[in-house]
């Protein structure tokens, strides 16, 4: 069947990819006068329900999750020949798999990508979505004006983790697949964690781990992969070591969740030392609970222990701690009374409560890290050591100011643009928000009028709705 010039009100430009069920169109919105994508279900596949389902499966997935690191979804309909299509976000850059095939990433640059593309994971699991199928030609590049920014795509393997939890019919991309999904078991989001290093093990390396071309060799997998310094002798041990730990087989043995691997390979990136949550899971120390906050910068950063003779000198990144550890109890009393993982979800995705003296917020379970200082600030942060230095970690900044008058300006965080102001929706104005477009995660910065006293609150977050709620829950009751 030939192409039509146009589908809806959008234009075809040229076809830029093509799979086995559907086809990627560059197209112009000509009513936005913008680049799109639009991907539209093969011909060939036009009378099978079971693909037409899938195909719009994959755009209600996309929808779930608002992320800069998601291919985002902007509208979906049926062409006049009666197959499905979506407009996605148009991707300029290529993939992944296009660079790796051009010759060795930078370090740096791997652990670029391998960041931004954690992120949009973690928003896709903290929307009820597991990607599984993770691979180098899923993961796209957007230009933007600090560069480009790497993007999750293809769900079409996308699966609600209410429906995973269930045994689920094999799936994926052998090089990259996570044994426990071959094999049909019930799976949770340490499944994408694997694909996740799979695709750094290629990043790094310029190939694969194990080599696999079946789904079959992947069942007989029982060890990580050969060291990456036996394909690229300049990788460094501490990388090769972060990496090989999410590539166990069995996943008991992996990093525990997505923050863990990440901060992990940034440190060992950064520092050239194996992180001391190297050790096995169930053994990783809880963090300190209390540390001092820099209030001159009125951002904080955990001050490190001073290592005794024979210990390494590393930083800790986030664990789980005796909290998570509740949350897992109560999820399997959850599940033993036929909640099943719609509830264990549920527990998951409720925000938690910190607070320090007068100081409360509410934030996402992972942010698993507090510093304080005297109460009358305190950091809660995925990892309170790197908050002041690393612009790219997620976090928010609670404090009590002098004085009882709001700010007119806000002074940009680094690697920040000037903020945009929210006008006053009042005359009797009781808060004023600064909201800053950053080269990592966007800062919402807000002022509030509480008892007599200023609180200032900055978060640092991908999600718009994420900053927006723990911007809102942050209180100061004296």
């Amino acid at each position: 069947m030939d192409q039509p010039p146009r589908i809806g009100r959008y234009s075809l430009v040229r076809r830029v990819g093509a799979g086995g069920f559907a086809t990627v169109w560059l197209a112009r919105d000509e009513q936005l006068d913008a680049e799109v994508a639009v991907k539209i279900l093969s011909d060939n596949w036009i009378e099978d329900d079971d693909v037409r389902r899938r195909f719009l499966a994959e755009g209600r997935f996309l929808r779930k999750v608002d992320s800069l690191y998601v291919v985002g979804v902007h509208d979906i309909g049926e062409a006049d020949d009666g197959r499905p299509f979506m407009v996605l976000t148009y991707a300029d850059g290529g993939t992944l798999a296009d660079r790796i095939k051009a010759g060795p990433l930078e370090f740096a640059e791997v652990v670029r990508v391998i960041t931004q593309v954690g992120r949009g994971l973690k928003h896709l699991h903290a929307r009820g979505v597991l990607h599984r199928d993770v691979k180098p030609a899923n993961v796209l590049f957007r230009s933007d004006p600090s560069g480009d920014r790497a993007m999750l795509s293809d769900l079409g393997l996308g699966k609600a983790l209410a429906e995973v939890s269930r045994i689920t019919m094999p799936g994926g991309t052998p090089a990259y697949v996570a044994p426990e999904q071959v094999m049909g078991e019930r799976l949770d989001h340490r499944a994408d964690l694997y694909s996740l290093g799979a695709v750094a093990y290629a990043a790094f390396t310029g190939q694969a781990p194990h080599g696999v071309a079946s789904l079959g060799a992947v069942m007989q997998i029982e060890a990580p992969p050969p060291s990456m310094t036996t394909l690229r002798e300049d990788v460094p041990d501490a990388i090769d070591v972060v990496v090989r730990r999410a590539l166990e087989p069995d996943r008991d043995k992996r990093w525990p969740d997505l923050d863990s691997f990440l901060n992990a390979l940034r440190e060992a990136h950064n520092t050239g030392e194996v992180p001391h949550a190297l050790v096995p899971a169930a053994a990783m120390p809880t963090p300190a609970t209390a540390v001092p906050v820099d209030q001159a910068t009125a951002l904080a950063a955990a001050s490190t222990p001073t290592p005794t003779s024979g210990e390494q000198t590393v930083a800790t990144p986030a664990k789980r701690s005796g909290r998570s550890r509740w949350i897992a109890v109560l999820a399997a009393v959850v599940l033993a009374a036929g909640g099943g993982y719609g509830g264990y979800e549920y527990v998951l995705s409720r925000p938690v409560k910190v607070g320090t003296g007068p100081l409360s917020v509410e934030v996402p379970r992972s942010w698993e890290q507090k510093a304080v200082d005297a109460n009358k600030s305190m950091v809660v942060s995925t990892n309170t050591a790197a908050w002041q230095g690393n612009s790219s970690t997620e976090g928010v900044f609670v404090g009590i100011q002098d004085g009882q008058t709001l700010p007119k300006t806000a002074t940009p965080p680094p690697d920040c643009d000037p903020a945009s102001v929210d006008p006053p929706q009042t005359t009797e104005v009781s808060e004023v928000s600064f909201r800053f477009s950053c080269k990592g995660p966007s800062v919402l910065e807000r002022y509030k009028l509480m008892d007599g006293k200023v609180l200032r609150v900055q978060v640092r977050d991908d999600n718009a709705t994420t900053r927006e709620d723990v911007a809102k829950s942050a209180k100061y009751t004296p």
